[in-house]
């Protein structure tokens, strides 16, 4: 046998351990008594192989009796039947005093036992226990009682595990545990615990009520055995009822062991047990064979029937997490469970449902009559049915729903459950909530032949022709009660997209299942807010697309980190020597001179940049909107727009690489080339010419040179703010209104009335959001579809006359149109580098490049997701991040806006830039420029 104890004798005091002796089996030669020295300890095997050697921890081999005493000058300490008596020297043993290796198949099992388990005094404290391989015995104090726990653990030679199967499921069952609680040792406990080392379980012994729940507690045991057979030690059914009040206990099969019954006394019924929690009734036997046997069918039968529903929690996670509404009925239509989805698609709680027929729930008056019985006549016979169902919501909606039931045969091969699945239709009455919550089971198990399943589902619902404006039953809707969007679709106002979706769900009334199909998958795009936007990935697998799409186009993973990006917001910059001009035609000669040639493509801004110190948007914004009228439309003087633009210049912030009062100052300069174009000029009006200016001047204010992904994830105040939604686009808005309004010396607005301010501050507001890349692709489109094909198909009609369609306005009679070029205007602008000349583009190219890399560099300090990985300055090639932003951003948008604008030089620009790029590329030169040309 193996053992191992450790335990302490209550306030210390001394123990006789010389009384508590080993009882010698039957056919020992003796009964080894332990002997007491004192001052010098006890001899006995297991002590001396704990103490003999520090390093082997007392490992020995089996069946070692050899003696060898343990001296201390300190005081003594004694082990008696695996068990620590600790004296005034206890302090000075180690807490694993002996393991002793158990013989397989020892006859004299009982006196293995008694050498390892018989009792001693009460202990006061945990004994601590190491990992065997045979037992550990445990001690407890529960108030004066003692509480004693052993456990064997079963050797390696058994089968541990065993595969269960349930349904599709395929399990694995660990090795059995089992919990035998006997207040005393004897024939019946030795039979189980033996029974339990032949079937390979884990087991231990408890032998106090208090012990053995602390025990099951910690393992949770599969089998419980209580001796049941004498009430003197403890009430064996009180202990399987404080067991079964614990929540492991659900699955747990626990065995009354009761006396045996004279041959004069009548069978005792067993439903006093059952009332107490037992499952089973074991006769007295002691037999190993007969305990074995026990044990085996009890796992063979309730344990492994109580795992496999164990299983089913796992199950019934899924069908709680899963987005589905789902309902579970009885054969006769009693509900059993729904799931979480489904309560909120009907507005009921599970509470007020469960238990309840179908019957009892209030119907809808939108399904034919007939439904109800072709659904059950289609179930009843087991075969799965889909359709369209009305059903009604707790509030009194009705909402129309795609039903799915599904039959589950059960035992004998009859129905015993049904399955029923939900998700909204695709009507107007459903557009509200469709992206909330997908299926749901029917009320009442819907069913219709699978044959009508597309004829007749637009039939059923709404009339497609009754919630349009056109509808012969309008009138009859007025007694109807109908959620807000279905009202709203019943007046005569329609949104292009309402009719476009009641056109496709006419079509599929009377289409072919398949072309009904390929309607629902063509009607769940059309739901998706994200219309325009195409997946990424799809149209280049290279990481520096994928980086830099996914890095500009999305808010960022909204996780928030702790970590807050503060802004130094630049209000008080200091600047350089060089004085301010009082009026435009004070400006200093040399960038009076550099200013002469700002209405070209070409104009060098970084020169500009140099002999203004850093502030050339002061300058360019002075001549710039002097050509253009602005202080003639605002009323306003030279020097309160000199005021203004100073402001706004202080709050860029001169330390960004790339976004500061330079980039601003390009992008002006962009926008007043395009709105010199005369297809531009003449579909703008002047107030839109200078909302433009106006918007390119401010709209990137207070830049903080990270993009809206890495201010989302940092969590950053303005991501709060603005709930992560064009963060930066709509800061830069409304720090320059503030800005403005702030002091009445910069005010550029003053002297406007109400209604032309109101119209500029929503066209710059307009302009400024359309730079947020994220709406990049759906700018585009719209320009192309509003502005581009219309255009070509008009100048394809006059093309026989003659007429020259550049000049032809556009816009002017459609306001919509004008803000689709607007927005175009300042989004090319904005993100023009790669049509400037090949300088220049090189020269923003770095800049840009150098602000990710700063933002990479701080991610990963802050310890933030790192959103555009290839950004990084060890790593990264510029010549791939620049040809991967020209295929994906630029070609397109400068395609439809040349179409336009019509704009050889900076197409021919695009084309040359694109080849160095590529250049550079093929050569895996990750610089801006070879080597030999620095």
């Amino acid at each position: 046998m193996r053992g191992c104890g450790s335990g302490s004798q209550a306030g210390g005091a001394e123990t006789a351990a010389a009384s508590s002796c080993r009882r010698a089996a039957p056919g020992s030669p003796s009964s080894l008594q332990p002997r007491t020295v004192p001052g010098e300890g006890i001899s006995s095997p297991a002590l001396r192989s704990a103490l003999g050697s520090p390093a082997s921890a007392g490992m020995h081999e089996p069946g070692a009796r050899e003696g060898r005493r343990y001296s201390s000058k300190e005081g003594t300490a004694t082990t008696l039947h695996g068990l620590f008596i600790k004296t005034d020297a206890a302090d000075a043993i180690p807490s694993v005093l002996a393991y002793q290796s158990r013989q397989a198949g020892a006859p004299s099992t009982r006196r293995e036992r008694r050498e390892l388990g018989s009792g001693s005094s009460s202990s006061a404290g945990t004994a601590s226990s190491a990992p065997t391989t045979c037992r550990v015995r445990t001690h407890y104090c529960c108030s004066s009682a003692e509480a004693e726990t052993q456990t064997s653990y079963t050797s390696v030679k058994q089968v541990s595990t065993a595969e269960v199967r349930i349904g599709p499921m395929r399990l694995t069952q660990d090795p059995i545990q089992v919990l035998l609680i006997f207040a005393k040792e004897d024939s019946q406990s030795d039979g189980f615990w033996w029974a339990c080392d032949r079937a390979g379980y884990r087991c231990n012994i408890a032998r106090t009520p208090e012990s053995a729940i602390e025990c099951f507690l910690d393992k949770h045991h599969e089998i419980i055995v209580i001796d049941h057979r004498q009430d003197q030690h403890f009430d064996a059914e009180a202990v399987c009822r404080s067991i079964r009040a614990t929540n492991p206990s659900e699955h747990t099969v626990i065995l009354a062991v009761v006396s045996h019954i004279s041959g004069e006394r009548e069978e005792t019924s067993v439903l006093p047990l059952l009332h107490a929690g037992f499952n089973r009734r074991f006769m007295e036997n002691s037999s190993i064979t007969a305990c074995y046997n026990e044990l085996i069918q009890i796992e063979h039968g309730e344990v492994r029937s109580q795992f496999k529903l164990r299983a089913c929690n796992s199950i019934f996670t899924a069908l709680d997490h899963c987005h589905e509404a789902i309902e579970i009925t009885s054969d006769d239509h009693v509900i059993q469970y729904v799931n979480p989805a489904f309560e909120r698609m009907m507005g009921y709680h599970k509470g007020e449902l469960i238990g309840k027929e179908l019957t009892e729930l209030p119907k809808s008056d939108q399904n034919r009559a007939d439904l109800l019985d072709t659904i059950n006549t289609c179930i009843k016979k087991g075969k799965e049915w889909q359709g369209v169902y009305y059903a009604r919501r707790k509030s009194g909606d009705s909402v129309q729903q795609h039903v799915k039931i599904t039959p589950v045969i059960g035992q004998g091969g009859k129905i015993r459950h049904f399955v029923s699945l939900k998700k909204l239709c695709c009507t107007a009455d459903s557009n509200k909530q469709i992206h909330k919550i997908h299926r749901d089971s029917g009320d009442k198990s819907q069913t219709e032949s699978h044959s009508f399943r597309y004829k007749n589902r637009r039939k059923e619902s709404i009339d497609v022709k009754s919630i349009t404006s056109r509808s012969s039953d309008a009138p009859s809707l007025q007694n109807r009660r109908y959620p807000s969007m279905a009202r709203i679709h019943s007046m005569t106002i329609e949104a292009p997209i309402t009719k476009v979706i009641n056109i496709i769900n006419a079509a599929q009334e009377n289409s072919p299942v398949t072309v009904a199909e390929a309607l629902d998958r063509v009607l769940e795009i059309l739901r998706t807010t994200e219309l325009y936007s195409p997946q990424l990935g799809t149209k280049d697998e290279d990481p520096h697309t994928s980086d830099l799409v996914g890095g500009l186009m999305t808010d960022g993973l909204r996780r928030l980190s702790g970590n807050e990006y503060v802004f130094s917001k630049n209000m008080h910059h200091s600047h350089s020597h060089l004085s301010l001009p009082i009026t435009i035609n004070d400006v200093p000669p040399c960038i009076a001179q550099l200013l002469d040639n700002e209405e070209s493509w070409d104009f060098n801004i970084f020169e500009l940049e140099a002999v203004t110190h850093k502030r050339p948007l002061v300058y360019l914004g002075l001549k710039v909107f002097a050509r253009f009228g602005v202080c003639e439309f605002l009323n306003c003087s030279e020097a309160t727009l000199r005021a203004w633009l100073q402001v706004i210049e202080a709050n860029y912030h001169s330390s960004n690489s790339y976004h500061n009062s330079t980039h601003a100052a390009d992008v002006l300069h962009a926008t007043a080339f395009f709105l010199g174009k005369e297809r531009v000029k003449g579909s703008l009006d002047h107030l839109d010419e200078v909302a433009a200016l106006i918007a390119a001047t401010v709209h990137d204010v207070d830049h903080p040179g990270r993009t809206n992904s890495f201010l989302c994830n940092a969590g950053s105040e303005l991501a709060v703010l603005y709930n992560d939604t064009a963060v930066l686009e709509s800061h830069h808005t409304a720090l320059a209104f503030q800005l403005t309004a702030k002091d009445n010396k910069c005010n550029i607005f003053k002297n406007i009335d109400r209604t032309h301010y109101r119209t500029l501050r929503q066209a710059i507001i307009d302009m400024v959001l359309a730079t947020e890349m994220t709406k990049h692709f759906e700018h585009v489109n719209k320009f192309v579809n509003s502005i581009n094909k219309p255009m070509a198909a008009e100048e394809s009609n006059s093309h026989g006359e003659g007429s020259d369609c550049e000049c032809n306005p556009i816009g002017k009679n459609f306001p919509e149109n004008q803000i689709l070029i607007k927005r175009m205007m300042i989004k090319c602008a904005d993100v023009a580098n790669p049509c400037r000349p090949l300088e220049m583009c090189i020269e923003w190219a770095g800049r840009i490049s150098e602000e990710y890399f700063a933002q990479t560099d701080e991610e990963k300090r802050q310890g933030l997701p790192v959103v555009m990985p290839v950004f990084d300055r060890n790593t990264c090639s510029i010549p791939k991040s620049q040809i991967s932003f020209i295929d994906y951003f630029i070609t397109d948008m400068f395609d439809a806006w040349d179409a336009f604008a019509h704009l050889p030089a900076l197409m021919q620009h695009l084309a040359d830039n694109y080849k160095h790029w590529k250049m550079l590329d093929e050569l895996k030169c990750k610089s801006l420029r070879l080597p030999s040309d620095s």
